[in-house]
C-alpha cells in the first residue's frame, strides 16, 4: 500500500512543494523525476522549477508535477521568477548547490519562514579564487537550510562542518536515464551493432562516462592506456563525454598513439555500458553517489574505480579498486581482469548484490515525505 502525506486525509489540503533543479547534473534531475513521480503519487503537489532543457530531457510534467522555466543563474530576475513561485509553498525543496543559493535569495526576507530542504548531491569543484566563491557559497546555504540530505556519508558530515544545523543521510534511488535502454534484462540486445560502430569488435572495450575535466583523472587513464597498447589485442577505451580538456586529452591520443576514442556526450550510456567489458571510474574525487558506478554495478558490469570519495561506501566489494592517481595499479587491475573470467562473473554476482542494497524509489520518497511531514506538521501541544 502506498502511504500518502499526513496532509492529505480528514479534509486538509494536499502539501505543496517546490523542487528547485539546476538542470545540469543527470543524478540530480533523475533523482528530482522521481521525487516529482513518487510525490504526486502521494497526493502531494509539486512544481519542479529548473530549465527548459531540463524538462524537455526528463519530462517532469510528465509525472503529473507542473514546470516552471527558472534560468540557471542567480540575476534578480530569476530569483524573483523563483520567489514568485515559491509564494504558497509549504516546503521548498533544492538541489545542487546552485540552485541551493537561488532558492536562498528566493525565501530571505519573508516574514514567514518557508523550510528549505537541502540536497547535496555532490561537492562542486574549482581551482583559485572561484573555489573561495564555492565555500562562501555553501556556509550561505548550508547555515540558512532546514535540513540538509547529503547522498553520503562524507557529504553529511561535510554539512556539519560548514554550518548545517540538521543534516542528515538522504536516500537516492539508482538514477534511470531518460528512454528506453537495453537495460540488464537483455544485455545482448544492440552490443553486436555498438561494439561494430565503436571498432570493439575482436578487442576488449572500455567504457568511462563523465565530463572532460581534470578532477575525472582521464590523464591518469591515459597514462594507463600506455601499457594496454602493448597488449594484443589492445583494448579499445571509449570516453563519452565532453569538457575543456578535449583538445589536450586528444592531443595526447595522437601523439602517443594511445587506443582512446573520445566519444563525446551520447544519450546511450547505458546501452553503451551494457557492450562494455568493463566500466572505468578514474576520477580524482567523487564526493558524490556516482552515476557511472550505480549504472554499471546495475548493467553487470565489471567496474575499476579509484577508492575516492564515496566509492568505496557506494560500491562495497562489487568493484576492483585501485589508489587515487595510481596510472600503473589501473592499468594492473585492468589487465588482471580481462585475463580472469571467474574474477569478471564474480564481480558481476556482487554487483548485482550491492544495487540491492541501495534505496528503492519507494523508500526514498517514502523518507523524503517523513522529512516533509516533520518540518509541515503543526506540533501538537502537550
Amino acid at each position: 500500500m502506498t502511504p500518502v502525506s499526513s496532509h492529505s486525509p480528514h479534509g486538509q489540503s494536499p502539501l505543496r512543494t517546490v523542487q528547485v533543479l539546476g538542470g545540469g547534473n543527470a543524478g540530480s534531475s533523475a533523482h528530482v523525476r522521481s521525487l516529482a513521480a513518487g510525490l504526486v503519487a502521494r497526493g502531494v503537489k509539486v512544481t519542479v522549477c529548473a530549465p527548459s532543457d531540463a524538462e524537455c530531457t526528463y519530462d517532469f510534467t510528465g509525472t503529473g508535477a507542473e514546470h516552471v522555466h527558472v534560468p540557471r543563474s542567480s540575476d534578480p530576475v530569476s530569483v524573483a521568477a523563483l520567489r514568485a513561485v515559491c509564494a504558497d509553498a509549504d516546503l521548498v525543496h533544492a538541489h545542487g548547490l546552485h540552485a541551493s543559493f537561488r532558492a536562498v535569495l528566493a525565501l530571505g526576507g519573508r516574514r514567514v519562514r518557508t523550510p528549505l530542504v537541502v540536497t547535496w548531491h555532490d561537492r562542486a569543484y574549482a581551482e583559485g579564487a572561484r573555489a573561495h566563491l564555492l565555500r562562501a557559497l555553501e556556509r550561505r546555504v548550508m547555515k540558512a537550510a532546514t535540513v540538509v540530505l547529503g547522498t553520503t556519508s562524507g557529504l553529511v558530515d561535510g554539512a556539519r562542518r560548514t554550518g548545517a544545523r540538521d543534516a542528515r543521510l538522504g536516500p537516492v534511488a539508482f538514477p534511470v536515464r531518460p528512454g528506453d535502454p537495453a537495460g540488464p534484462e537483455d544485455p545482448d540486445r544492440l552490443r553486436p551493432k555498438l561494439r561494430a560502430e565503436l571498432g570493439a569488435v575482436e578487442r576488449p572495450l572500455l567504457v568511462a562516462v563523465g565530463s572532460l575535466e581534470g578532477h575525472r583523472g582521464y590523464d591518469v587513464l591515459l597514462d594507463a592506456a600506455r601499457v594496454w597498447r602493448r597488449l594484443d589485442p589492445a583494448p579499445l577505451v571509449v570516453i563519452a563525454g565532453e569538457g575543456p580538456l578535449r583538445a589536450q586529452l586528444q592531443g595526447r591520443i595522437e601523439s602517443e598513439g594511445l587506443p582512446v576514442l573520445l566519444a563525446g556526450r551520447r544519450d546511450d550510456v547505458p546501452d553503451l555500458l551494457a557492450a562494455a567489458d568493463l566500466a572505468l571510474l578514474p576520477a580524482r574525487r567523487e564526493t558524490g553517489r556516482s552515476v557511472l558506478a550505480q549504472e554499471a554495478l546495475h548493467a553487470r558490469v565489471p567496474l575499476v574505480a579509484a577508492g575516492v570519495g564515496g566509492i568505496p561506501e557506494l560500491v562495497g566489494d562489487a568493484a576492483e579498486l585501485v589508489s587515487d592517481g595510481d596510472a600503473q595499479g589501473l592499468a594492473d587491475a585492468v589487465v588482471r581482469l580481462l585475463g580472469d573470467p571467474g574474477r569478471r562473473d564474480e564481480l558481476r554476482a556482487r554487483g548485482v548484490r550491492q544495487a540491492a542494497t541501495w534505496p528503492t524509489e519507494d523508500e526514498t520518497v517514502a523518507q523524503v515525505l517523513s522529512v516533509y511531514d516533520e518540518l509541515t506538521q503543526p506540533t501538537p501541544l502537550l
